[in-house]
């Protein structure tokens, strides 16, 4: 079964478009689907360093990373 990761709107179609080809179903957050990972740009990180958690699954700040070291921390994480 694939893995559902929700991929924050704003990143580019090139790591939405590299995590399918990897075998990752990509959704938009906020969906009825329970996904197994999240991908975020890093924007809206609050400057405390605090978030507010829903779920225990990964968060993966995109920030400055390329699609494969996204799917590398992803498959780590998973």
């Amino acid at each position: 079964m694939k893995k559902i990761i929700a991929v924050e709107e704003g990143l580019s179609n090139v790591i939405k478009d590299s995590l399918a080809g990897a075998g990752y179903k990509v959704v938009k957050p906020g969906g009825d689907e329970k996904v197994d990972a999240t991908v975020v740009t890093g924007m809206d990180m609050n400057f405390m360093g605090m978030q507010d958690i829903t779920n225990k699954n990964p968060v993966i700040d995109a920030r400055g990373k390329t699609a494969a070291q996204i799917i590398k921390d992803l498959e780590a994480r998973l």
